[in-house]
This record gives structure tokens, sequence and C-alpha cells, in this order.
């Protein structure tokens, strides 16, 4: 037995606190019956793994995963050496929230870019490509983007294209987090192919864990000659699972009939439904244009604690003031009424 938490509103705290779509969990309950072969020897991975290699457009290897970080890893390993380094944007999630996880199992170094807006571009990368060739000096090996990034932002395809270029003609390359892919294309209106090998990246993660599945991320490589190493290092990070059905269960559920779309594009919705109203608040001002399914709302420091108090979130900026507000695939209108509401009492002072 466990203690009831104390009943608080709706959480906008993460878009992980959200549950599992029904579809899911119809999904699993079907994969759950009789024996299967494990660590991916079973058809429901066999199957899905074909279909996510066709839905990103040539991906030479689908591997399946539990979760975000460990997609990264899954992504990264094959591309790095210890002596090699991976640029990033100063808010990626690699190197804020993954608690050092890159770069001690990839025994690489982690270059933090400053952004305005969580985007990378070639001029902002430039100034970090070089000593190439020279003994003393960690060699620039992968850019890496999210996709959405942590400020809620989108890559266009061009945008990726260039970015894959300048890695490509530095002899590196492109790795994509796609924590929230399914927000990016949503909020482009683009297939998932159109961000995939389209674009020319080298290595992509696809997240489901926080559109609806309980847990499970899907790693695209694009190029076969690393395939077979990262199969290794899915297991050294222990990454493989052993009933890995129940992972691709999730996943044909997320891409039948394009659910992955029709989830995120509404989370999207309720993130654009909530920000309009929280702009029209007297001492609230958005810190960045909404775009997938984050808002970051600027507000008196004391206000937003009690805030929180009703409905959680995080503070994403303390120094300004800046709470990060999520919507998720199950967010109703009711939901960004009821925040709005609170807000509007809180910052009555009431």
């Amino acid at each position: 037995m466990y203690d009831e938490p104390a009943p608080v509103g709706r959480s906008f705290a993460s878009d992980n606190a959200a549950g599992v779509h029904p579809a899911v969990m119809q999904a699993l309950e079907r994969a759950n019956h009789g024996h299967a072969l494990a660590y991916g020897n079973d058809p429901w991975t066999k199957a899905i793994t074909a279909r996510l290699r066709e839905e990103f457009g040539g991906a030479a290897e689908a591997l399946l995963v539990f979760g975000g970080t460990g997609a990264n890893l899954v992504g990264l390993r094959p591309f790095v050496d210890s002596y090699q380094a991976v640029i990033c944007a100063a808010s990626a999630h690699i190197w804020l929230d993954e608690c050092g996880a890159p770069e001690r199992f990839l025994g690489a170094k982690l270059i933090p870019v400053p952004t305005k807006d969580g985007k990378l571009t070639p001029q902002a990368v430039q100034p970090y490509l070089r000593g190439f060739g020279v003994v003393h000096h960690v060699q620039p090996r992968v850019i890496s983007v999210a996709q959405p990034t942590e400020w809620g932002t989108v890559y266009t395809p061009e945008e990726l294209t260039e970015l894959a270029e300048l890695a490509h003609n530095h002899g590196m390359v492109l790795h994509v987090d796609g924590a929230r892919l399914a927000n990016a294309a949503a909020a482009l209106d683009l297939p998932l192919e159109a961000l995939g090998a389209a674009t020319g990246i080298d290595v992509l993660t696809f997240g489901g864990t926080k559109n609806g599945l309980l847990a499970g991320e899907a790693v695209l490589l694009f190029d076969s000659e690393r395939t077979a190493a990262a199969a290794f290092f899915r297991k050294q990070a222990a990454q493989l699972a052993s009933k890995m059905r129940f992972l691709a269960a999730q996943f044909d559920a997320l891409l039948t009939d394009r659910l992955w779309f029709g989830l995120a594009s509404h989370a999207n919705a309720m993130a654009k439904m909530l920000a309009a109203g929280l702009a029209s608040l007297p001492d609230v001002s958005l810190a960045q244009p909404v775009e997938t399914n984050v808002v970051f709302a600027q507000m008196p420091a004391g206000r937003m604690t009690a805030l929180q108090a009703r409905h959680p979130f995080h503070c994403w900026d303390e120094q300004r003031s800046i709470g990060r507000i999520m919507t998720a695939w199950d967010t109703q209108e009711a939901d960004v009424e009821a925040f709005l509401l609170a807000a509007r009492e809180v910052l009555n002072g009431r």
C-alpha cells in the first residue's frame, strides 16, 4: 500500500506526467498472449522496425530502447571516441538533464553553445569547428540538436539539411534528439520522412514516452556501417529489452492511422490556447513564441510559486522568473481553463 498524494490540479510539469493512450494499452494487451522469442526476435519487433525504417525514409536500422537518455547514448556511441566532442546547444537535454550520462558512457566531451531560442545554426557552430588534426585538442565529431528544442522551437527540414551539410563538410555527423519529434512534425504539418533521411541527418531518436506510450523510444541510424556497433552498444547501455514485443506493440499503435500526429497536434493546440490566455493577463509575458506543446511564461516570482501549488509546473529560469508550462496528449480545454482561472486568481492576490 502507499499513501495517496495530496490532491492538486492537473499537472503541467511535463508531458511525462500524462498517462498511456488507450490504443497503446490495447496493443499491450494484444501482445500479452502466449510466448515469443526474447530480445527482439519476435514478430512484433521485426514488423515495427521495418515500419519505422519505411516511415523515416531509408533508415539502415531501427533499434527500440526504453527511454530518452538511453536512446541518445545508443545513437551517439557508434560515432564518438573518447578524444572527440559533441557540439550541442547550452539548453540541450544531453547537456543539462542527463546527469552527465553522455560524457560518462561515451567518454567524449560535450561542448555547449549559447543560443537565444535553443536552436543551433551553422553560424553559431562554426567557431567551435577548430583544432582538427591537432593532437592537443579534442576533435569535433558530432553536432547534436533537439527537435523540437528545449525551448519548444522547431527546425525546418531546410535548417536540418544546412547543419547536416556543415557537419559532413568537416567529416562530422548530425545527431537529432527527437524525444518530442512528433510535436515538431505536427507543428510543421509534415510526415516523419520529411524530418528523417531526406534531410541528410545521420542518426535520429523518435520518442514515444512523451506522446502516449508507457515507455519506448526508437533509434534510427541512417549509416549502415554503424548498425552492428549500435546493437552492441544498446546491450552495454542496458537498453536491450528481453520482452521487446511490448515496446514494439506500443509503436505499432502509435504509427497506426498516424496516432502520433493526432496526439501531438492536440498537445500543441492546447499549448497555444494556454499561451493566448496567459498573454492576456497582467504581469505575464511570453518569453518565447509557442511552436509546440510548451509555454514559457514570465511572471512575478511569488505569484509563480502560488500558482505551482495549484497546478504543478517547472520554474525554468529563477533569475528571470520564467515558468515552463507543458501540455500533453490528454490535456483538455477544461484543464487549460482551470489553469487560467487559477492564474487570474493568483495574480489578483487571491
